[in-house]
């Protein structure tokens, strides 16, 4: 009877321990590699989502931080020796002068039709002023440019009887030079409105433009334009000739008689510069777009172009 009973408790016993023990038992090893396999690749799943949003933000903060860095680095200091273009002026360098917007061309051509019959002068050919012609007819337009091949293209639309085209050219006056001519005609009384020979073309002046029509000076100008020379290269003929000799021949005459000068591509520095400094913030009676207009009083006494309070250049 006991080696039946003994027997008898294998076959019970046995299957249970094999059917139960491998699930059951925690420390089995084939649990073990299993857990170990499949609780790394379920934390991993769940980290690629937030590594890809940690990468995305740090290379978006090293693209600000790099931004930030291009645009302090391309501001002026006005105490700067060095004239340097902005990155708008860069992008510009290898394009050709910019034409009037339809607001600025119109600016233009309602002043001129105000004062109608009226003498005109230019700095920079360009198609558009030969409108002025049509517009003035009665008047005098002269158009001075530094490029002959501009020159000689066919004038339909000029007007013989009063419009006449000059070359000219411009000589050592490039754009990296804007800040020291500036500087140095602040500092030289032979600048000065009173003491300016530009038809003697003997001053002392380098912002003197030499080589002028002789009408040019003969002339009083009731609307004087500076869209030229280009000026948009830091190699090139800058408008800082220009803009001087525009501000003077404006202030020729008596009191009663006024100038309406014209800067056209104020947004560049050089432009910005010489216009605060030779026709003055307390002149500027208009502005369209890239396009300043001045209304300058003559005055040919004159011993400073803009009251010194008011000055917006600094060093």
């Amino acid at each position: 009877m006991p080696p039946q009973l003994h027997q008898s408790s294998i076959p019970i016993l046995n299957p249970p321990l094999l059917r139960f023990s491998p699930p059951s038992s925690p420390d089995n090893p084939k649990h073990q590699r299993e857990s170990n396999i499949t609780m790394p690749k379920f934390t991993v799943r769940k980290l690629i989502p937030l590594l890809i949003f940690v990468l995305s933000s740090l290379s978006v903060l090293r693209l600000i931080r790099i931004s930030f860095k291009s645009s302090s680095s391309a501001s002026r200091s006005f105490s700067s020796t060095t004239f340097r273009l902005s990155p708008a002026e860069s992008s510009q360098q290898i394009s050709a002068k910019t034409a009037l917007t339809e607001k600025e061309l119109k600016l233009l051509s309602d002043t001129i039709t105000r004062r109608s019959p009226c003498n005109v002068l230019v700095f920079g050919f360009a198609a558009q002023y030969l409108m002025l012609s049509s517009i003035n007819t009665r008047g005098i337009t002269v158009i001075l440019d530094e490029e002959p091949a501009k020159i000689m293209t066919p004038k339909a639309e000029v007007n013989p009887n009063n419009t006449r085209i000059h070359s000219l050219k411009y000589h050592q006056m490039e754009v990296k030079n804007a800040y020291n001519l500036l500087r140095l005609a602040r500092a030289n009384p032979a600048c000065a409105p009173n003491m300016n020979n530009l038809h003697q073309g003997s001053s002392d002046c380098k912002l003197e433009l030499q080589d002028l029509p002789q009408e040019v000076h003969n002339i009083k100008w009731d609307v004087i334009v500076v869209d030229g020379p280009h000026g948009n290269d830091l190699e090139a003929p800058g408008r800082m000739g220009s803009i001087y000799t525009a501000a003077v021949l404006a202030r020729k005459g008596s009191s009663n008689s006024t100038t309406d000068v014209f800067v056209h591509d104020v947004h560049r520095t050089a432009e910005k510069w010489l216009s605060w400094e030779f026709l003055c913030q307390e002149n500027q009676v208009s502005a369209k777009g890239n396009f300043w207009k001045f209304r300058i009083k003559g005055q040919s006494n004159a011993t400073r172009f803009c009251s010194p309070e008011k000055s917006l250049v600094r060093y």
